[in-house]
Parts: C-alpha cells; sequence; structure tokens
C-alpha cells in the first residue's frame, strides 16, 4: 500500500479564487496554477491510501457539526522573515476557520498532527520568490477585498506532478447549531457568530 499527500481547505470561489490566482503567477510563484485558491484547515499530509475512506468519514463528521459563516478577506499580510509567505488576511470568519482545523486535526482523528506554525488563516498569493516580487505582492493586493458565505469545505490530493486536485466537498450540516443535550458530540460545536 502507498501513501499520498492530502489537504484540507476552504476554497475562495469565483471570480476571486482565479483572480488570487493569476495575481500569484504573476508575481512569478511557479506553484501558483498548480495550487487553488484557498485557506489551509489542514496542511499538506502524507497518509495511507487505504485511510482515506476513514479520513473521508471523520471530514463528514466535522462538517456536519459546522455551520455556514461569513469569509472575508482584505488587505496583506506576511510571515517573513520567518516564512517566506505574503498572504491576504481573514478579516472575518478567522475564528470559525480556526475552530475548524482544529477539528480535523482532532488528536482522535485520523490525521491527528501537529503543526509547524501557530495556525493563522490566510490566502497565500506569494510563496518562496524573490524579495522584489514578494514586496510587489504585498503592495499592490494591499487593499484587496473580497467576501462570500462559506458553506463547507473540500479534501484535495496533490498529484505526482505536483498539482493539487479536489476529491470531495464537505457541506457544512446547516444553518441552525442543534440542542446542546446529554447527546452531543465530544467534538463540541463550531462557536456561534
Amino acid at each position: 500500500m502507498g501513501t499520498v499527500t492530502i489537504g484540507v481547505s476552504i476554497a475562495v470561489p469565483e471570480p476571486h479564487g482565479s483572480q488570487l490566482q493569476e495575481r500569484r503567477a504573476g508575481f512569478g510563484d511557479p506553484a501558483a496554477h498548480g495550487i487553488p485558491t484557498h485557506v489551509t484547515l489542514l496542511p499538506p499530509t502524507e497518509v495511507e491510501d487505504g485511510s482515506l475512506p476513514s479520513i473521508e468519514a471523520h471530514l463528514e463528521e466535522v462538517a456536519g457539526s459546522g455551520r455556514p459563516f461569513g469569509m472575508r478577506l482584505s488587505g496583506t499580510g506576511t510571515f517573513r522573515p520567518l516564512s517566506p509567505v505574503v498572504f491576504v488576511q481573514v478579516v472575518e470568519g478567522a475564528e470559525a476557520c480556526t475552530w475548524l482545523q482544529k477539528q480535523v486535526r482532532d488528536a482522535s482523528g485520523p490525521v491527528a498532527r501537529e503543526l509547524q506554525f501557530p495556525y493563522h488563516p490566510h490566502v497565500t498569493v506569494a510563496h518562496g520568490i524573490a524579495e522584489e516580487a514578494m514586496d510587489r505582492a504585498y503592495e499592490e493586493l494591499s487593499e484587496y477585498e473580497a467576501a462570500w458565505p462559506c458553506t463547507g469545505f473540500a479534501l484535495y490530493e496533490q498529484g505526482a506532478d505536483g498539482i493539487w486536485r479536489k476529491l470531495r466537498e464537505f457541506p457544512f450540516g446547516g444553518p441552525a447549531v442543534p440542542a446542546q443535550g446529554p447527546g452531543r458530540s465530544k467534538r463540541g460545536r463550531q462557536p456561534a457568530r
């Protein structure tokens, strides 16, 4: 049995996703067209390919306990000098993204893992390119704005060609938070908006 590299993320919908992907390519980032524009919930993670059914079942459970929320991007930020990344900031929906990524990486789940850096929801627009191009990305997108209702997330697999492809979408359970009675899931519920 082999391994596959997976990731879980919230896709940035059209037309925003393609716009940011084209801008990323325009800054000279060679990875731009192989990575759909997204907010990461689970970074690239190597798993046994036979574990995908249990991972999908876990993600169904996480999505079932989530509910739609507003996402808004505004302005730029950077992780430099710690990491060579320029990003568009998530200014609304960050708390919900943080909750979701914790559920996805739950210690009792099939993709439990530690993160290299503390979780910070963002949309990468330049990664590992020349400093001047990183500066240009930071400046040119400093007034970027986009907003949409987030209604779920998706599981992606990185192909041998380095391109990320969507395997499956996981819509949230619904607009209402169920009663918090004794039958409550051990994972809890997404915080109220």
